[in-house]
C-alpha cells in the first residue's frame, strides 16, 4: 500500500476504501443489515481556459441499501446511488448539457462532474469458505492505493464493475485476487451515454501479495483491459500492464516503490506507443505528530490508466485527469511532490498539504506546480467534515519542449460533511 501520508489519509477518510475482501466478513446483527452513506458537498471549481466560466455545485448523495447474513456460506448485497441537486448546480460543459439544471452551451462552465442519477451502484451475490471469497454481480474493485484499479470515490457517483472475482488467503502470508470484468460503470451518471456511462470490454485483474519477508510486503500485478473501441477512447485505453510494488520501513523511514511495463493490445491504435513504464517511488518520516514525505511518480508517454481513482494522484485540481484516463493523448508525465501532515491543536482537525512540481515524460518540470490542503474533522462515528482546496500554476502552453497538456491555471474548493450508518 502506497505509504504517502497525504494521499493515504485521503483514501482512509475521504473515500473509506478497502482492498478485496480476503478474510471473514462481520457477520450482521440480524438477517438483514441495512446501510445508509449519505454525503452533502458544495464545489468550486475555476479552470482559466478561455470561454470557460467559473462553476459551483450544492449536491446530495445517498447511498442505501442492505446486505444478508451468511446461509451455508452464501449472502448478498444490494445497494442504490441516488444523487440529487441540493442548490446551485451550473456546471455544464458540452458532455453533460443535458445533465445539468442551467444549461448554457454557448457559455461551457468549469467541469464538475456529479450529474444527477439514480442507479444500482452495487448487487452481488458471496459464497465464502474458510479462506476464499467467490462474489459474483456488481462490484466495488479497489487495488492497492487505486492508482490502477479504484472506483473513484472522490466523486458523488462511485465507479463499479460488473464481474466476477475471487479472493484467497489459503497459503500463510500470501493474498491472491482475481477478477473478471466486462464493464466499468463510470461516474457520469444514468443519463450518461457511450464511453461516459461505461467502458465496457474483457478486463482480467490478476494480483497477488506477499507479506512473510518481515515487515516487508511484495505485490505482484497484471491488468489485461481490453476495451470495446469507442469514438471516444479510440482503443487508446486498451493495455495489458505487469508491475510489481515493495513496501515497508528503512530505518526511520517508510518506503513505497512500484515499477509497471505496459504494452498495448491489438485494438490500440498505431499512434499510441507499444510498450511504455511507470515508475513510483516515495519515502516518509514521523517526527512527532508530523509526517513529511517525498516521492516522485512517472507516468512515460502513452502510459495510461484508465480504471485508476485518478482524482487520489497528481494533484486535487485534477488537471491531469483526461490524459492519465487515456481520453486524450498521454505524452508523458512527472509528478514531483513533498506532503506534510499534523493534527491540529484545536478541534481534533487533521490537516494536510502538498506541493507538486508537474512535467513531462523527460522530466522536464515544466508543466505547473500545484498546492493542496484538506482539513478532516471526525466528528462521531458517523459523522466526517472535509474540506479541500488545489490551486494549481501554470507555466503557459509551451513552457517547455513538449506542449503543456494541463496548460491553464485551476483553482478547486469544496466541503462536505459525510454520514454513514
Amino acid at each position: 500500500m502506497k505509504t504517502t501520508t497525504f494521499t493515504t489519509l485521503f483514501l482512509s477518510t475521504a473515500l473509506g476504501i478497502a482492498g478485496p475482501e480476503l478474510t471473514e466478513r462481520p457477520q450482521p446483527q440480524s438477517w438483514i443489515e441495512p446501510s445508509i452513506n449519505i454525503r452533502a458537498r458544495f464545489e468550486y471549481g475555476d479552470l482559466a481556459a478561455p470561454g470557460l466560466e467559473r462553476a459551483t455545485a450544492w449536491t446530495l448523495r445517498e447511498r442505501i441499501g442492505f446486505s444478508t447474513r451468511d446461509f451455508n456460506g452464501f449472502s448478498a448485497l444490494l445497494e442504490g446511488e441516488f444523487l440529487q441537486y441540493a442548490g446551485a448546480y451550473d456546471s455544464a460543459p458540452s458532455a453533460f448539457t443535458s445533465q445539468t439544471t442551467k444549461p448554457n452551451p454557448l457559455a461551457p462552465r468549469t467541469q464538475i462532474n456529479d450529474p444527477e442519477t439514480n442507479e444500482l451502484n452495487r448487487a452481488h451475490l458471496d459464497y465464502q469458505t474458510k479462506n476464499t471469497t467467490f462474489r459474483a454481480g456488481r462490484q466495488r474493485i479497489i487495488l492497492d492505493n487505486a492508482a490502477f484499479v479504484g472506483n473513484v470515490g472522490w466523486r458523488q457517483n462511485e465507479q463499479t464493475y460488473d464481474a466476477f472475482s475471487i479472493a484467497n488467503a489459503s497459503i500463510p502470508d500470501l493474498t491472491l485476487f482475481y477478477a473478471y470484468a466486462n464493464r466499468a460503470n463510470r461516474i457520469f451518471g444514468s443519463d450518461a451515454t457511450g464511453a461516459l456511462r461505461n467502458f465496457a470490454g474483457d478486463i482480467h485483474l490478476i494480483h497477488g501479495s506477499y507479506d512473510g519477508l518481515g515487515e516487508t510486503k511484495i505485490t505482484a500485478y497484471s491488468y489485461l483491459m481490453d476495451f470495446d473501441e469507442t469514438a471516444a477512447n479510440s482503443g487508446y485505453i486498451s493495455n495489458n500492464t505487469y508491475g510489481i510494488i515493495a513496501a515497508g520501513p528503512v530505518g526511520p523511514l517508510k518506503y513505497h516503490a512500484e515499477f509497471a511495463y505496459q504494452t498495448d493490445t491489438g485494438s490500440s491504435p498505431a499512434t499510441k506507443p507499444t510498450e511504455s513504464w511507470y515508475t513510483h517511488l516515495n519515502a516518509s518520516y514521523a517526527y512527532s505528530d508530523h509526517t513529511f514525505t517525498l516521492g516522485c511518480e512517472y507516468l512515460d508517454a502513452g502510459f495510461v490508466t484508465p480504471l485508476a481513482t485518478v482524482h487520489a494522484f497528481n494533484g486535487y485540481s485534477d488537471v491531469f485527469v483526461a490524459p492519465r484516463i487515456g481520453l486524450v493523448n498521454n505524452p508523458g508525465l512527472a509528478d514531483l511532490y513533498f506532503s506534510h501532515s499534523t493534527p491540529l491543536p484545536i478541534w481534533d482537525v487533521k490537516f494536510s498539504q502538498a506541493i507538486h512540481f508537474f512535467g513531462d515524460n523527460n522530466a522536464n518540470f515544466d508543466y505547473g506546480t500545484e498546492y493542496d490542503a484538506v482539513l478532516t474533522k471526525q466528528f462521531s462515528d458517523h459523522f466526517l467534515g472535509i474540506a479541500k482546496f488545489a490551486l494549481y500554476d501554470s507555466k503557459g502552453a509551451s513552457a517547455g519542449p513538449i506542449s503543456n497538456i494541463a496548460p491553464f491555471d485551476a483553482t478547486r474548493f469544496s466541503i462536505e460533511m459525510n454520514y454513514s450508518f
